[in-house]
């Protein structure tokens, strides 16, 4: 997992496809990958490496296929997180590396990074603080540290919550709050100011395959 680690981002709003928004209708598009414009915050000089394809479908829909990616992220989701419940479908095929599908997002006062990982290739870790259990199934709880590494912010020092689905899925329903108050109950606070939300892609180490997946 690499933590913004000067991905680069574009930030594009969803219109004439979608209703007014609501907790079940993806209003923003988060998409990151190699050759776009950086964003202000992040490293200007960065390359991943390998190749990351990208197409950003109708409403909440995209498609990435990558070869010997060395570091992106894509997805669609929400500019504002919240407690919502997020329902994703698609196919995940990663063929090599390290590939994550995950509800991804961070929240500010204090910094925080946090993934609800759905499939994966290998299963990021950190100190492990329990478990939840939520949409019929276990998930294992990591806490880690990020050292002066990039955020939303800029570098700067920074938590992760990571909840590890044990039985991985491509499609199905997370309840987000399961989760936030799941880790609350384990010493993990999250921010008081929501940022960013999104069902994600993101591989890293080589990373081959394709992700084809609709947020709703």
């Amino acid at each position: 997992m690499v933590s913004y680690s000067a991905f680069l981002l574009a930030v594009s709003t969803i219109t004439g496809v979608l209703a007014a928004p609501t907790d079940t209708s993806p209003n923003f598009a988060l998409e990151r990958y190699s050759d776009l414009v950086p964003r202000q915050s992040y490293s200007t000089d960065y390359k991943t490496g390998g190749t990351v394809n990208y197409v950003s479908g109708s409403g909440g829909e995209y498609k990435v296929t990558f070869s010997e990616a060395q570091d992106f992220v894509v997805g669609k989701g929400w500019a504002t997180g919240s407690a919502r419940d997020i329902t994703f479908s698609g196919s995940f095929a990663p063929t090599s590396g390290t590939v994550l599908l995950s509800v991804y997002g961070w929240t500010k006062n204090p910094l925080i990074e946090y993934y609800i990982v759905e499939d994966y290739t290998t299963a990021p870790t950190g100190s492990l603080k329990g478990t939840i259990t939520s949409d019929g199934a276990t998930y294992n709880v990591y806490e880690t540290t990020r050292t002066n590494e990039p955020s939303i912010v800029g570098t700067a020092t920074f938590h992760q919550f990571i909840s590890v689905r044990t039985s991985k899925r491509s499609s199905g329903t997370v309840t987000t709050a399961n989760h936030f108050n799941g880790w609350a109950k384990l010493g993990l606070t999250l921010g008081t100011t929501w940022a960013e939300q999104v069902v994600a892609t993101e591989g890293y180490g080589d990373a081959s395959g394709s992700s084809t997946i609709t947020v709703s």
